[in-house]
């Protein structure tokens, strides 16, 4: 018979998975918070959902503008499908516990999602610039396979960026306490979790941030810039106005995100927060994706005719739909 005395090896080869804490004991207080994030969820999912079939069945919304926005708002829904089914299950649930390689699969997929979210709103910065600062060209440069192109770049680099960092994150000895202070799988609250020194891997994640963060933000960046110095100089107060409302929607989104994650991820541990760092990933993971198709639809006068065509649209169904029971009850 062999007796294995390492204890701290067995944990770190059987890697028996995490457990989330508990939010609170009190079952009312629980109820509300299942009901919050049930409610979110729904918003997000309808939300997103009516920009994605506007956008499909209106034809005055297929442009380059709404097909990367289409292609966003189905990003929203996978972004916070990773995350808020098990965070509702963990509030009704005894057991709050999450496998090793499921925690693994939810951290890749929510920061391989937020990656191709940051690249595809650089691309639609500059989708509008190209719109309001070479208007004359923006057919023939922002075609159908150059927007298809962008949003293929943009999904390589979600798929392809956070895997080492990932990989590298779940190769570390867990050998200590199991509990993760967090509502999901992220970056922060797994490091401190380790029984290694991370310093490497806190640099590696350092660097893996500034690139997607940084990267296409000084793209979008440079893109508004371009836009501000192209409305400022126009002639008429009219044409301005129009000009700044069809990138206005998407300037609140970028700095949303951008915000949030930029808060996240790129802050020194030194300042490390872990009720702030909960904040902040709630609100740039599950806010942040409820609050775009309100952003885009309640300022947006282009949806706006969309959503009300639809509607007289499906009211002219019902009303035939009436006729035709009525009138074959008759008989």
């Amino acid at each position: 018979m062999v007796f294995i005395r390492d204890y701290s090896l067995i944990n770190q080869t059987l890697r028996p998975g995490f457990i989330f804490l508990e939010y609170t004991n009190n079952s009312g207080v629980r109820i509300l918070f299942f009901a919050g994030f049930f409610t979110m969820y729904t918003l997000t999912f309808l939300g997103n959902g009516l920009i994605i079939t506007l956008t499909l069945v209106d034809l005055a919304l297929r442009t380059p503008m709404y097909f990367f926005l289409r292609i966003l708002s189905f990003i929203e829904i996978l972004y916070t499908s990773v995350t808020l089914p098990k965070i509702l299950v963990n509030i009704i649930s005894e057991s709050k516990g999450i496998s090793f390689a499921g925690c693994a699969a939810q951290m890749y997929f929510f920061l391989s999602l937020g990656t191709v979210e940051c690249y595809l709103l650089a691309a639609m910065a500059y989708d509008r610039c190209m719109a309001i600062c070479s208007p004359l060209h923006y057919p023939l440069v922002m075609n159908l396979n150059v927007c298809a192109q962008m949003a293929i770049a943009s999904w390589i680099c979600g798929i392809v960026m956070p895997l080492g960092n990932v990989v590298w994150i779940f190769s570390l000895p867990y050998c200590g306490p199991n509990q993760i202070n967090h509502f999901f799988c992220d970056v922060p609250p797994l490091l401190r979790l380790a029984c290694t020194d991370t310093t490497r891997n806190e640099i590696s994640i350092l660097a893996l941030s500034v690139l997607i963060t940084l990267s296409p933000f000084l793209l979008v960046l440079v893109s508004y810039i371009r836009i501000l110095f192209t409305i400022a100089n126009m002639p008429s107060v009219e044409g301005r106005h129009k000009a700044f409302s069809t990138c206005s929607s998407h300037l609140i989104v970028v700095t949303l995100f951008y915000g949030s994650a930029s808060a996240m991820y790129l802050h020194p541990k030194s300042s490390h927060m872990e009720d702030i760092d909960k904040m902040v990933a709630l609100f740039y993971s599950i806010i942040t994706p409820m609050l775009n198709p309100m952003i885009y639809s309640l300022r947006n006068k282009e949806v706006k005719d969309a959503l009300r065509k639809l509607m007289r649209g499906k009211n002219r169904l019902f009303c035939e739909l009436g006729k035709y029971v009525c009138g074959k009850q008759k008989f």
